[in-house]
């Protein structure tokens, strides 16, 4: 169940193992930036709704999403000039940005006002699943730092865990560009400084 996968040159065949998982609707493990996440595919309903249970976590509590860079992000997410222009300068890196949402995210994954949490970590394999996958996955913290004390914590609803060394967890900056007005929700990892 757990694969290891080297942190500088993701090998092509375990990525794609991976990707097979995500597409029949499995739940993984993964490595990012800032910590190891759980996610699914995010199109998935019922894999949601199962990270959502393993995380004891209300359902008004939308997760974060991850895309492979801003190209992805602006097909789900509405992206002024100014948040393309800030996004730009921050990304790949330990940030969750809060933008509105498009028609393509499910209801499941957006807040009341239709908003939503986008990262793009610099951390390549994550970034190497999400391209080669070609959709968004789910991101919130596994809250453990090794790959065998995540598969004991989740074993029997994770497909497959994704081992890319030990990471020390940070959770990232979460900053709302919402009407183009920059607002630090969480000072994390990412220098904050920028925003204020």
């Amino acid at each position: 169940m757990i694969v290891s996968i080297n942190p500088q040159n993701p090998q092509k065949r375990q990525i794609t193992r991976v990707c097979e998982v995500l597409e029949k609707g499995g739940i993984i493990a993964y490595p990012t930036d800032t910590f190891y996440g759980i996610g699914c595919d995010l199109m998935n309903k019922k894999g949601i709704q199962l990270i959502y249970k393993l995380k004891n976590r209300p359902l008004k509590q939308p997760f974060s999403f991850v895309c492979d860079g801003l190209k992805e992000i602006s097909l789900y997410a509405q992206v002024s000039n100014y948040a393309y222009k800030t996004m730009k300068r921050c990304l790949p890196g330990p940030y969750t940005f809060i933008l509105e949402a498009t028609q393509l995210v499910p209801k499941i994954m957006m807040t009341k006002r239709r908003t939503v949490g986008i990262r793009v970590p610099d951390n390549k394999i994550c970034l190497t699943i999400v391209r080669s996958f070609g959709r968004p996955i789910i991101s919130t913290s596994a809250g453990f730092d090794d790959p065998q004390a995540i598969e004991e914590a989740y074993a029997p609803h994770l497909d497959l865990v994704v081992d890319g060394g030990v990471l020390y967890p940070e959770p990232s900056s979460i900053i709302s560009l919402i009407d183009d007005v920059p607002e630090v929700i969480r000072e994390g990892k990412g220098d904050v400084s920028l925003f204020r």
